[in-house]
């Protein structure tokens, strides 16, 4: 009997080699390409991140994907998430597929659904691909260098595409005299190549090709980020520091002393910045409903709808697929802001807050005095449990 495939609250996860084969990736590939037929989409875009195996499951999707005649547009080295779905919109393509498991051990690989708008595909449209999965997929999984020679694939180089959706839309002369000032942990992960090239002179940290990710999981939280934030404490030029995940949707952030800044501190920070130095005066904030309160009481003093959701960015997305949104969010570090895709992006979020701090000229410690002037401070601990199948069957 198959392996029975179900997408959690972003894609479908799985240890390498025990449940995520190229025999099961090629089924689930196989029921996105029947969706995407029976919805009228003819374009693809495909990519993967550094886990192991990502370019040869980047080729078996493809091979699926190919065989039903679907056009590919596939990025032959590793992006990131938000890449990918950058890269649907602009190449205006009906549907995208990000190989990698995000913030999971490196025993892990998964599927990642995208939709037209360049965000994660909505509930509805994820449930009727599970349904289209089949027993078995028979079509041949052929290499990256097979494919290249199809005339269906076009390789395209979607991080070039974002480098230059980033300098079209940010401060760069500002940025790059601000590097100096920061310490970026790529943890390994997608989000290396292209903080390498915007800020070379930055301290760089794990901004190096390696699968394995030291044994740390890629997820940007404090306890995963000792030595980033030893780094920044133990030097004086040192003000911040940037952290993303191994497919860099999520962001971590450091004040000046080596203190973890978190997600629900960071969605107070952007909703600052957007609504009173960039004027952005329009759109609701839209969380799960694992994020502070204290973000609910600073849109309501600024006049904006406040709509709380369900866990999973998906939720998120689908209501700025739909309506305006100046901050969306969740505790876990993946933030979408107006102005970008309605994507979870850890490198355009934590460059929004870098630029914050630039103009004006303002420490992390600074503007998150500024806003507990407006909301209160406040506490946060998370602290994760590990359970089995049989404690939660214990409960039947």
């Amino acid at each position: 009997m198959a392996t029975k495939i179900k997408f959690g609250t972003d894609g479908w996860r799985a240890i390498i080699a025990q449940e995520y084969t190229v025999d099961n990736v090629k089924r689930v590939a196989e029921a996105s390409a029947l969706w995407m037929k029976a919805n009228q989409k003819t374009d693809v875009v495909i990519g993967f991140d550094c886990r192991f195996g990502g370019e040869l499951f980047t080729a078996a999707v493809a091979s699926v994907f190919c065989h039903h005649g679907v056009t590919v547009h596939l990025c032959d080295t590793f992006v990131s998430t938000p890449m990918v779905s950058l890269g649907i919109v602009k190449l205006q393509a009906g549907l995208g597929v990000v190989i990698t498991a995000s913030h999971n051990p490196a025993s892990y690989n998964g599927y990642k659904l995208k939709a037209s708008y360049g965000g994660p595909s909505i509930p509805r449209e994820v449930a009727e691909v599970e349904e289209l999965i089949p027993e078995s997929c028979e079509i041949p999984a052929r290499s990256m260098a097979e494919l290249k020679e199809d005339s269906n694939v076009h390789i395209v180089d979607l991080e070039r595409m974002y480098l230059d959706h980033i300098k079209a839309n940010f401060d760069m002369p500002l940025l790059e005299s601000f590097q100096e000032h920061m310490a970026y942990d790529a943890m390994y992960g997608a989000g290396q190549n292209i903080m390498k090239e915007l800020f070379p002179k930055a301290t760089l940290l794990h901004c190096n090709h390696n699968p394995s990710f030291m044994g740390t999981a890629p997820e940007p939280i404090d306890r995963n980020l000792r030595e980033l934030s030893e780094t920044i404490a133990a030097d004086d030029n040192l003000t911040f520091g940037i952290a993303n995940d191994g497919d860099a949707d999520r962001l971590g952030m450091y004040d000046e002393d080596g203190v973890f800044v978190d997600a629900h501190r960071l969605l107070l920070l952007l909703l600052t910045y957007l609504y009173e130095h960039k004027g952005i005066k329009k759109g609701k904030v839209a969380v799960s409903f694992s994020v502070t309160d204290k973000l609910k009481k600073l849109a309501e003093q600024y006049g904006l709808d406040f709509e709380v959701t369900k866990i999973g960015f998906k939720y998120i997305a689908e209501i700025m697929s739909q309506e305006a949104v100046l901050v969306g969010g969740e505790e876990s570090g993946g933030i979408a802001v107006s102005g970008h895709i309605p994507e979870r992006d850890g490198i355009w979020t934590g460059l929004l807050v870098m630029e914050y701090m630039a103009k004006t000229g303002k420490s992390m410690k600074e503007l998150l005095a500024e806003v507990y002037e407006k909301v209160g401070k406040f506490d946060y601990y998370r602290d994760d449990l590990h359970l089995s199948i049989e404690h939660f069957s214990s409960y039947h």
